[in-house]
């Protein structure tokens, strides 16, 4: 009998030995916890809603301070110039101008108006002058309506992407302000729930027609943010955990069945599995080419570890990686990456200056301080130096900023290149990249699939394009499939290196090998041919 068959039958005997008792205690204990972690789940989401608010807030009160002080003409190029500079700048905001008049005078992406400008009408006033605007139809990113706001003769609009969205589908979210003057309350974003306003407008937790609502409210302005789900989808969610009661209530023959198979579980569970796989060197890497687009060329590859487990299931690595993690030993998957990567192309690493091998660096990598001298070891060992070794870093990883910019320091005065991986999906602006001081970003592949469609992250690739060009970043693209993805980075002016399937899948490092020295055959034949023309064309010469 299979491994995996024999656990199944052993965690079936212990639950049905459970039942009785579990029954007992999951209705009124089982329901009890369901709501207070359906409560707990809507509070963080709201608490975060409120203090990314309080911080959009405070950061655009900062930028329309800066647009009123102006040191240009009104919406001339210099100032709409410096107001782009404001807006890239920033963490939240997508556009900025000028309003005359309740009209609309300038925009960074509109330009200046002409003989019909654009007539706004604010929607709320707050206490220290500013006007709200909940909708401005010409800068409506797909169906994503935005929001503004107004001190002066200025304003800012802010991203449509910046509110958080929830991790979990059931919960939903509504944002609702109020006129300082009229008192009137109106939804800014998100859903519009079929409640009494005062649920809404005032902080704490409702239950009201089946479904339970946490409300926080900003300090600052006169800003509400609600997290509300249905009961039911509360109960339904926590269905593990009333499992789990069930299992633990179990009487004492019972107990002691599941204890047994707990302890077998143990000793053949994933993470016991992938720890002895590391030791005995049993995990794969393969390598996916990145070409450089202008002349085709392979001139890096990025290591990519693969697990088979002891049944034969190929393991994805974002499942197998994450278990590292929570257990404590992902470094451990770091080292073997780079003592295989290093195994597999030291002598090519060695020879050709203009080829690169990237390894991807997890979180915990960041602040262990042993990863460097780790690195630093290896690199010795393999006599590669540290330039030939790139380290991926994926944006969300970045969070800790302070932590993930001393070790990107580091790693660039050793001499590595970094990467920022995944780029884009956090909507990542010019003062964090500018902070961070990498080489290059990655842009994801969500980006690379929304070409030739009518997405909205489409509309976003120019605006990564030119941050990029604007900070001095290499840009590599990932997910690169088709012909038309390839054109539309082929065509911009700057250099862009391209990963994807188009270009090579992920292979062994012998495969890869063997590609690597037929374009260098290919290379020395043109050297060849090209010197034998220089030379005919010197002789005709004379």
């Amino acid at each position: 009998m299979r491994a995996s068959s024999q656990r199944a039958l052993l965690v079936l005997a212990a639950s049905a030995l459970g039942i009785g008792l579990g029954i007992w205690m999951g209705g009124w204990a089982g329901r009890r916890i369901a709501l207070q972690q359906a409560e707990a789940r809507l509070g963080q989401f709201a608490q975060r809603n409120q203090e990314d608010g309080d911080a959009n807030t405070l950061e655009s009160r900062e930028v329309l301070a800066a647009m009123n002080s102006s040191p240009h003409a009104f919406c001339s190029d210099d100032e709409l110039a410096y107001f782009r500079k404001l807006v890239y700048a920033s963490h939240a905001l997508k556009e900025a101008g000028r309003i005359r008049d309740g009209q609309i005078a300038c925009s960074t992406t509109l330009g200046r108006s002409t003989a019909s400008p654009l007539r706004v009408r604010p929607d709320f006033s707050q206490p220290d002058g500013t006007l709200v605007y909940t909708d401005i139809p010409a800068f409506r990113v797909g169906e994503r309506s935005t929001v503004a706001v107004q001190l002066g003769d200025s304003y800012i609009v802010y991203s449509p992407f910046t509110p958080p969205i929830p991790t979990i589908a059931a919960i939903h979210y509504t944002v609702i302000d109020k006129d300082a003057a009229t008192q009137a309350t109106g939804r800014l974003s998100g859903d519009a729930p079929q409640v009494p306003m005062s649920v809404l407008t005032s902080a704490g937790r409702s239950i009201v027609n089946g479904g339970m609502y946490v409300t926080r409210c900003s300090a600052d302005s006169m800003v509400c943010g609600t997290a509300y789900m249905s009961i039911a989808d509360a109960l339904q969610l926590a269905r593990p955990t009333q499992v789990i009661f069930v299992v633990m209530g179990a009487i004492a023959g019972g107990l002691l069945g599941f204890l047994f198979s707990c302890i077998y579980r143990s000793k053949t569970g994933l993470h016991h599995q992938l720890l002895r796989a590391i030791r005995r060197d049993a995990l794969r890497v393969v390598y996916q080419p990145i070409v450089d687009l202008e002349t085709g060329r392979v001139v890096e590859a990025e290591a990519l570890v693969r697990w088979t487990d002891d049944e034969g299931q190929n393991i994805s690595p974002d499942v197998f990686v994450k278990v590292a993690e929570e257990r404590g030993f992902v470094g451990e998957i770091t080292r073997f990456v780079v003592r295989r990567a290093l195994r597999d192309f030291g002598p090519t690493l060695r020879e050709r200056a203009d080829f690169r091998v990237n390894v991807n660096i997890a979180a915990p990598d960041l602040a262990d301080s042993a990863f460097l001298p780790m690195l630093d070891r290896a690199l010795i060992q393999a006599n590669v130096k540290p330039s030939s070794l790139g380290i991926e870093i994926t944006e969300s990883f970045t969070a800790r900023q302070q932590v993930a910019k001393e070790t990107i320091l580091r790693l660039r005065q050793r001499g590595h290149y970094v990467h920022i991986d995944d780029f884009g999906t956090g909507y990542s602006s010019l003062a964090y990249l500018h902070d961070l001081s990498v080489d290059a970003i990655k842009i994801d592949k969500a980006f690379t699939k929304a070409i030739g469609t009518d997405a909205v992250t489409v509309s976003i690739l120019p605006q990564i394009l030119t941050m990029a060009e604007t900070l001095g970043l290499r840009v590599v693209v990932e997910g690169i499939e088709t012909q038309q993805q390839a054109r539309y980075f082929a065509e911009a002016n700057q250099q862009i290196y391209a990963q994807g399937w188009l270009f090579g899948r992920p292979v062994p490092p012998d495969e890869l090998l063997r590609t690597l020295n037929a374009e260098s055959s290919r290379a020395e034949v043109r050297d060849v041919v090209s010197a034998h023309g220089l030379m005919a064309t010197a002789v005709a010469a004379d």
